[in-house]
């Protein structure tokens, strides 16, 4: 079964009730929103003509980020370099919608986020009973921090199951909220 996109990319229902659960659920991010991002370092993100893009919330001091380098064949193709922060929040910032392209490959379980007119990859993002989760790819941030640590390389191949793939992600990647509007 592939699973769906994650809510926070998927079209609102035009049914009243799907409107109804629309503005509960606007209503819950905008909450989750002022609890878990006001506080924290904002890090900015981009693809390089500007369409699409992420801001990247965090209390670790960069020094400490679990920086890594998949080694799957998209990231080395991609130079990605990845990073998450199960406690700290991801907003996409998708300027031109149109620009967006979602990816997906190998288990088809998450979102690769690319914009189509500079061929950016931004972020990943997965659906998950817990919430939309993500991981950003620091090469798209605006101003790297200086004391970031070197990308340690990981590889995935050993996860041979949609499972074991949305159980390490749930687990390690960065909760994705809305803006506050």
């Amino acid at each position: 079964m592939t699973p769906k996109p994650p809510d926070i990319l998927r079209k609102a229902h035009r049914h009243t009730d799907g409107k109804e659960r629309a503005a509960e659920k606007e209503d819950l991010r905008r909450e989750v929103w002022s609890e878990t991002v006001e506080t924290r370092q904002r890090y900015l993100g981009t693809c390089h003509c500007g369409a699409i893009g992420y801001a990247y919330y965090t209390d670790e001091p960069p020094a400490t980020w679990s920086v890594r380098a998949c080694q799957c064949s998209f990231c080395r193709r991609h130079g990605a370099v990845s990073m998450s922060d199960p406690a700290g929040a991801v907003e996409l910032r998708i300027e031109q919608p149109a620009e967006l392209n979602r990816y997906r490959f190998g288990l088809k379980t998450a979102d690769f986020l690319i914009c189509r007119r500079c061929g950016t990859y931004i972020a990943a993002v997965v659906a998950t009973p817990s919430g939309d989760r993500a991981t950003v790819n620091l090469n798209a941030l605006e101003h790297a921090p200086r004391d970031l640590p070197l990308a340690e390389p990981v590889d995935y191949d050993g996860e041979t199951s949609a499972e074991e793939r949305l159980r390490r992600r749930v687990a390690r990647w960065t909760p994705l909220t809305q803006g506050k509007g």
